[in-house]
């Protein structure tokens, strides 16, 4: 699997974010490289997951507004800062998606849709990618996200389980045993 950059981070990386963090603490102005670098990305996973610009750049204002407030609760796990922010966005989406009945959807780019199918070990052709979407509708809103995180936005198991509030190997398991349930499905078929 290749690695993403714009998910994963040195140790360099991370300390200056914690030095970002504490300054923040003290000073909610200084904020803003944290807000700069987190930004668009925030606001992209939050947009495939509803497909409507305006509630998204919405639900991402939130996120950014509640990480200011509870900063002085956030606690270093040895993860980019984006893990605390994406577990903010996932509840925002939920409550969102409660309060607006909003439709949930799943951007997926071509290039990792081919990714999947080596998963499977199938040829990624027309046929193959219809078969793959239908067997990906039939999940759980959790078993998706899992998927998304792992395999189209190229994430550490570690970051995975700081978002999901899980340890490391339950963050695997949990990702093995979606990538079965989904190779059934996709066989049965």
């Amino acid at each position: 699997m290749t690695v993403n950059p714009l998910y994963h981070h040195t140790p360099e990386k991370i300390q200056r974010e914690l030095e970002w963090i504490q300054h923040a603490k003290r000073d909610p102005e200084r904020f803003a490289p944290l807000y700069d670098k987190y930004h668009e990305q925030i606001f992209r996973y939050i947009y495939q997951r509803m497909d409507d610009m305006d509630m998204a750049a919405d639900v991402t204002s939130q996120v950014f507004l509640k990480a200011m407030k509870n900063l002085h609760k956030y606690e270093f796990r040895g993860v980019p800062f984006g893990s605390w922010l994406y577990r903010i966005a996932k509840s925002e989406l939920y409550q969102s998606f409660r309060e607006k009945q909003a439709i949930r959807t799943v951007n997926v780019e071509t290039v990792h849709l081919s990714e999947m199918m080596d998963v499977f070990s199938e040829e990624e052709n027309e046929v193959n990618r219809a078969k793959l979407f239908a067997c990906i509708a039939k999940l759980k809103e959790d078993e998706v996200q899992l998927l998304e995180m792992r395999y189209f936005e190229k994430r550490p198991f570690r970051e995975i389980a700081e978002i999901l509030d899980v340890t490391e190997n339950n963050a695997k398991v949990r990702c093995f045993r979606v990538v079965e349930k989904l190779k059934k499905l996709f066989h049965k078929k």
